[in-house]
């Protein structure tokens, strides 16, 4: 078979290569193919395997050999799933492949926001220390977390581990989700007592015509003021103006994003502007462990489809 790589920039680097494809077929390698290369550099793939790339109507229409789309993601909002399923042509995600990556990637920005390790590190390197008439100078107010009180917007399998971390902080644990689930130590609430319970709000629910937006200056002004709002979800489920000006009032304490509205970011983002705002650029799914787990799923949806056994189908 023909593999086509859309976008492998967006996954392979010298740690994590294409290697296992080529096992399964001729494989051709694009790093990041332009939106109007697509269509041309797919034409007579059998498997279309990508991340982030459009294929739609445009872009799919010369792929006339085409039987699979792989994705090297759970999010799927990018594939015209009606042409595909119009076409015969079966999608297949990666789910669950980086629920601890990203889980650990949400804690590291709550503890930086609250431990300020790379600003005490600064400090540090700039010499401050040295001069200091304390062996403990109190530069940056610094919190524990036992005893605070964490809602979960979202509660799959992220939200569930990162409520696991929590409660192992003894961190009291809020969690609002379309349907009900049953976690021990998590109470389940309405996002309206969510966000006025909560010193740390983190989301970690799919971008859909629900949690579009979700995030806007009415939610944020629900919120505690002082709390810290955490995404790393999706930035579509935020209004970036309103997180601004939610942080420039003083309303917010701080906030954390690994996931921005664009990517990569714009240059006028007005994030970038904001005070107390740590921003990551959509990492937390990416450590090296994560990658090749998500490149055995990607390789065994290839291998059960033609098998005739396809797993992980979103069409």
């Amino acid at each position: 078979m023909k593999i086509v790589l859309t976008d492998a920039q967006t996954v392979f680097d010298d740690l994590v290569t294409a290697a296992p494809l080529r096992e399964l077929g001729e494989v051709e390698e694009y790093g990041l193919l332009p939106y109007e290369d697509v269509a041309q550099a797919i034409a007579d793939a059998d498997v279309v395997v990508c991340n982030k790339t459009l294929l739609d109507s445009h872009t799919l229409r010369f792929a006339k050999n085409l039987k699979y789309i792989g994705l090297f993601a759970t999010g799927y909002n990018n594939i015209d799933v009606e042409y595909c399923r119009a076409h015969g042509i079966t999608v297949c995600n990666a789910g669950s492949y980086s629920t601890n990556a990203v889980a650990q990637h949400t804690f590291a920005l709550i503890l930086e926001a609250y431990n300020k390790t790379a600003q005490y590190n600064q400090f540090v390197q700039d010499g401050m220390w040295k001069r200091s008439a304390t062996f403990s100078p109190f530069v940056y107010p610094l919190n524990e977390l036992a005893g605070k009180t964490l809602g979960i917007v979202g509660l799959g399998a992220i939200g569930q581990a990162v409520a696991k971390i929590a409660l192992a902080f003894q961190m009291n644990v809020l969690a609002c989700n379309r349907s009900p689930r049953t976690v021990e130590g998590v109470r389940q609430t309405s996002l309206d007592e969510l966000l006025r319970e909560s010193d740390i709000v983190s989301v970690h629910c799919p971008l859909n015509a629900d949690s579009q937006d979700m995030f806007n200056r009415g939610a944020f002004a629900k919120m505690k003021r002082g709390a810290l709002f955490v995404n790393t979800a999706r930035g579509g489920v935020m209004v970036e103006q309103d997180l601004f000006d939610a942080l420039e009032s003083g309303h917010l304490g701080m906030a954390a994003v690994d996931t921005l509205r664009v990517e990569p970011m714009e240059e006028d983002c007005v994030l970038m502007r904001a005070k107390n705002c740590i921003i990551t650029p959509h990492i937390a799914w990416a450590p090296v462990e994560t990658r090749r787990r998500l490149m055995g799923i990607v390789v065994n949806n290839i291998r059960n489809f033609y098998n005739g056994t396809p797993v992980n189908v979103v069409s």
